[in-house]
This record gives structure tokens, sequence and C-alpha cells, in this order.
């Protein structure tokens, strides 16, 4: 592991690099916070990827080009005369010193456990100045809908509105599938839309209550998906015929070989 000095030393030789790339290069001279932003949520994507699969030489790039990313948006906002690095580097600074009394204020030593912190997390937050007015204002709109769900869940939880028993959890979800059936009962392609999402935040709710990453869950099962169907798709071609002929009782008869084979 590096010293403090080289870490520091190592993110001033990137703070340089940009400095050159903006004078010297005309493709990175081009660039603007809203062309660069497409890239830096698919570099985001590249660092879930590499965590998920554990591999930590690839995880420590990822996080290098992530960094790289936040370097260039400051380096932007300097030049626009907005901010700069410092001014970022300082709020996050603050930020986290206010939000953690328990260590760096007059409540050392309080809460004493993890959960006991998560639990006060947006009280603290809604204290903050400057900070969301609102619990749900700090959701971005852009956010990807399941992890918005989670992300609401979440946020509520801290304010204590929550199922006071998880498994109450399932009666919802019981009720929201029922809501759904009737739905499509009565026809309406906007009714049923509707309660298509109420029950699917109802299942991302039972995944969090009982410690599930719904985002994790669903990847395995598109995984488990893509490799059942892979094989269906060549043990087909092997003997020479297309999906597209086959009759979903002989797909089904493949279909079972693969999960007998544990893929």
């Amino acid at each position: 592991m590096h010293t403090r000095e080289e870490k520091i030393a190592a993110f001033g030789e990137l703070l340089d690099i940009m400095d050159r790339l903006r004078a010297d290069c005309p493709w990175n001279a081009a660039q603007t916070m809203e062309t660069i932003r497409p890239m830096t949520e698919e570099e985001v994507y590249e660092l879930s990827d590499a965590i998920i699969k554990g591999d930590h030489d690839d995880t420590a790039k990822e996080i290098g080009d992530l960094l790289y990313h936040m370097v260039f948006y400051a380096k932007i906002a300097e030049e626009a005369g907005w901010f700069d690095i410092a001014d970022s580097l300082r709020k996050i600074c603050d930020k986290m010193i206010f939000r953690h009394p328990h260590v760096f204020g007059d409540e050392v030593g309080k809460p004493t456990s993890a959960k006991e912190i998560a639990d006060t997390w947006e009280l603290v937050k809604a204290k903050e100045k400057g900070g969301n007015k609102t619990v749900m204002g700090g959701i971005p709109d852009a956010m990807p809908a399941l992890l918005k769900a989670l992300s609401m869940q979440e946020k509520a939880r801290g304010c204590g509105f929550d199922w006071e028993e998880k498994e109450q959890v399932f009666e919802k979800v019981g009720e929201e599938l029922n809501e759904v059936r009737e739905a499509i009962a009565d026809g309406s392609s906007d009714h049923i839309e509707e309660e298509f999402g109420d029950l699917m935040f109802a299942v991302i709710n039972a995944c969090r209550l009982y410690g599930i990453d719904p985002e994790v869950a669903l990847g395995r099962t598109c995984s488990k998906f893509r490799r059942r169907f892979n094989y269906l798709e060549s043990k087909t071609l092997k003997v020479g015929r297309k999906l597209t002929d086959m009759t979903l009782a002989e797909m089904d008869e493949i279909w079972d070989e693969a999960k007998a084979q544990g893929l």
C-alpha cells in the first residue's frame, strides 16, 4: 500500500495531466459536462461490474476512470469560473463531518452501532445547512427506477416510515398482485401500468426488508436466464434446427436439461 504522501502525489499528477490535456488535446478541449455525462454513466456501470465480479485489479482501474471524470468536470467548471476541485473536496469533507457527529462532533461514542447510524441518517441530513429541503429531494430524477424505488424506501425508513414487522410486506405484495389482476380485467393499459409499478415497488420493498439488494438479485436471475437460453439455443443449432421451428414443449424439455445441469 502507498503512503499518504504518495497518494497525494498521484492525485496531483492526475490534476497536472488534466491541465495538459485541456490545453493540448483537441478532443479533451472540446468536451463539456453534457458530452462527458453519458460516458460517466457507463463508467459507473463498469465499476459496478468489476465489484460484482470481485476483480480487484479491474475495480482499481475503474475507480481511476471515475476519478478522471470527476477531475474533468471540476476542470471545466474552473475554466468557466464556477468552482474548482478544491471546492468539491471541501464540500464533501464538510458534509461528512456534519453528518457524523458521533465521530467528529459532540456525540462521540453515540450511536454505538451501524444500525443506529442508519436509523438516524435521514434525520441528521435534514438538519444540514444548504442540504435537501425534503427527505426525497436528493433523489435524482434520472436514477434508474429500481434503484430510485430502493433509495426512496431507505429514506422513508430513516424517518421511521416503515413496516413494524417485515413479514407484513407480503400482505402488501399480495394486495398489489390482486390489483394487477383487477386492472387487467378492467382493460385500461394506463391502470395496468400503474398497478404493475405498485407491485414491483412492493417486491423491491420486500427485498430491502430482508437484506437483499434487488438490483443484484435481478442481475443474478438475468444471468441465469441467459445461461439457460444460450444452452437451449446451442443445443437446438447442433441438431440443425431453429428455435422458431420448435414447439414450446420441446424448448421446455431442453430448458429443464439446463436446469438439471445447474446452469
